[in-house]
């Protein structure tokens, strides 16, 4: 008997037990569904995730001022707090930078700000951020409609101002009549020329509660207590495989900018944009190690079942073990016979589950966020393998027991 009729005499097999066979495939499916299921989520809501923080610039980083967020101690230790940077600073670098890559300024003027328009307030939850003529573009912002900032309000520090989503809804009941109005804000009048598209809950709804102005308008506006502003810097570049080639020689140039002494740290903070990411990955990392232990658990309990099932087919069929041996066949053939039919089994399953598992995960994944529908054909053949290795292991003892029966005995068996 050759492979390809052992194949056959399997499939033979399984047909005249078909309801054993659909509720031992069953078992395997469920094993796979789990597996294939919980990694295709992660894969699916990892994918949409990237592709938010790559639209958020992963070909940029951000340079700020170091220790500036700091507050009180830290294990006992106060945190040192370097200079701000300033604007000259800030505009001696983006000078120094602009042949290699796209450089913006911004300060934070202002927050939990109240803004009025002619017949509303908003609540004290207004962000104020002042920009340069490359910031919407280096934050990947978006306007709902109106336009940007022209040079002459940059360069003369226009009471212009581009307001979020929340802020125009909070402000003006007809959203036709944002565009063109005036909101009052840090004690001036600005004329409203620009609406951000709303970010929604992806970004904590913190982005529809801002306001941006003019960064030279930002720089005339007085400051509580005379406290300085301090400017943040966003470097984007166009080949992101060369980023960190740019972050060193801007780590470079800002060294020598805020004249940092040789051999002592910087005086300033540089972050890939893309850094969320990196922790992104990490974590995706962990789940997919706990999805493929839950998946293995339940096909280890799988195994155990579609064991007991051949066991109890190598018992059903000793008569027909008998004859076959009477027959000719060797302990080889009777062996493969019931492995191929264990591995058929779990090859059925397998791909049953396959389905479900990738149904199951960008369901999961759709149900959480707005994941992308994806066919994860790494873990597609991994599960197969796995359905294989399942049908060796839990075939393997059956097989070998029905290959052991003697012959005269088997066919006593009543």
């Amino acid at each position: 008997m050759n492979l390809l009729e052992n194949i056959r005499e399997s499939l033979r097999a399984i047909q005249s037990n078909l309801l054993r066979t659909v509720l031992t495939g069953l078992i395997i499916s469920i094993g796979i569904m789990s597996l294939v299921g919980i990694l295709t989520a992660v894969d699916s809501m990892k994918s949409s995730l990237t592709e938010t923080f790559s639209s958020l610039g992963a070909n940029g980083f951000d340079i700020r001022q170091k220790g500036g967020n700091n507050r009180g101690s830290r294990q006992g230790r106060i945190e040192k707090v370097y200079p701000a940077i300033t604007y000259e600073q800030a505009t001696r670098y983006k000078d120094l930078m602009a042949d290699k890559a796209r450089v913006s300024l911004s300060a934070y003027i202002s927050g939990a700000t109240v803004v009025k328009s002619i017949t509303e307030k908003s609540n004290p939850n207004i962000n104020v951020v002042g920009g340069d003529e490359n910031y919407l573009q280096n934050q990947n912002l978006e306007l709902a409609k109106g336009r940007g900032f022209s040079n002459y309000e940059h360069e003369l520090g226009t009471n212009v101002a581009i307001v979020g989503d929340e802020v125009a809804s909070a402000l003006f009941k007809n959203k036709e009549e944002v565009i063109g109005n005036y909101v009052t804000f840090l004690g001036r009048r600005f004329k409203v020329v620009g609406q951000l598209a709303k970010e929604g809950s992806s970004m904590g709804g913190s982005g529809d509660r801002r306001i941006i102005i003019p960064l030279e308008t930002g720089r005339q506006i007085p400051r509580p207590g005379g406290v300085m502003l301090t400017y943040d810097i966003k470097t984007v570049i166009a080949r992101p495989e060369e980023l960190n080639y740019v972050m060193g020689e801007a780590t470079g140039v800002m060294r020598s900018v805020r004249q940092d002494p040789l051999g002592q740290e910087e005086s300033f903070e540089i972050r890939r944009s893309d850094s969320a990411l990196e922790t992104l990955n990490e974590i995706s990392g962990y789940l997919k190690a706990g999805g493929f232990i839950i998946g293995f658990i339940t096909l280890l309990g799988a195994s155990v079942g579609l064991m007991n099932i051949m066991m109890v087919s190598v018992n059903e069929r000793t008569r027909e073990i008998g004859v076959r041996k009477a027959l000719g066949a060797t302990a080889q053939q009777i062996r493969r016979q019931f492995l191929i039919e264990a591995i058929v089994i779990c090859i059925l399953g397998g791909l049953v589950g396959i389905l479900l598992g990738i149904l199951m995960g960008n369901g999961i994944a759709a149900l959480i966020g707005e994941g992308s529908f994806i066919v994860p054909w790494i873990w597609v053949i991994v599960g197969l393998t796995i359905c294989v290795v399942v049908g060796v292991i839990s075939g393997y003892y059956p097989a070998f027991r029905a290959s052991r029966l003697d012959p005269i005995e088997s066919l006593r068996y009543e």
